[in-house]
């Protein structure tokens, strides 16, 4: 969650705007802190302003080559500091190392599950990394994922993947893709955490 280092969450007389993007996940995410917070806060409106990032809009490049981290917050860091909302919640990763000036890291809730998970075609449903058939092509599209499973699965192929994660899982139910790796936490946060109804398996990706 970033915010205005100017704003007063815990002002009674407003009503408290809360920036997110328009994914799936992202809203589930938001409306979860928003919950929370009227919770702590039941006086106060809270009110959610969603908006699609340039990261959202161009689906057809790998995240490496179109920009970086700054991808999936310009669009909320701009309404935050003209002050058409008060404060936008990111996941962690998304944000860049530095955040611009007038802004700030307002506070970082308790850490979901952190693994990383296969979910494989119906095809490749007894397998794991290792046991894949040479060349099976498997997707992501973090460079950080990329560089492990490069490291230890060499007779793996990998391709790039975009979209949320619906569109992601659609993509590998069309066969597109032998396996893809999501975040646990994601899946678990849209109540797809076994995956069963869709067959597919998952486990915990190397470190």
């Amino acid at each position: 969650m970033t915010s205005s280092a100017s704003s007063a969450v815990a002002n009674p007389a407003r009503t408290v705007r809360i920036g997110s993007r328009k994914s799936q996940l992202a809203l589930v995410q938001t409306y979860w802190v928003r919950d929370e917070l009227q919770k702590q806060f039941p006086n106060i409106c809270f009110d959610v302003k969603t908006l699609d990032t340039h990261g959202d809009k161009v689906l057809d490049v790998s995240l490496s080559k179109i920009g970086d981290k700054g991808l999936f917050t310009q669009e909320l860091e701009a309404d935050m500091l003209s002050g058409d909302i008060d404060f936008a919640v990111h996941s962690l990763k998304d944000l860049p190392t530095r955040l611009p000036e007038g802004l700030m890291l307002g506070c970082v809730s308790e850490r979901e599950n952190p693994a990383d998970a296969l979910v494989v075609h119906d095809k490749n449903r007894d397998k794991q990394l290792a046991t894949l058939p040479e060349g099976a092509v498997i997707g992501t599209s973090s460079l950080r994922r990329l560089a492990q499973l490069r490291h230890h699965y060499p007779h793996l192929s990998f391709k790039d993947i975009r979209g949320n994660l619906n569109t992601r899982l659609r993509k590998l139910d069309e066969g597109q893709y032998d396996g893809i790796i999501l975040a646990v936490a994601g899946l678990q946060r849209l109540g797809m955490g076994d995956r069963k109804r869709l067959h597919s398996t998952r486990i915990r990706c190397a470190s």
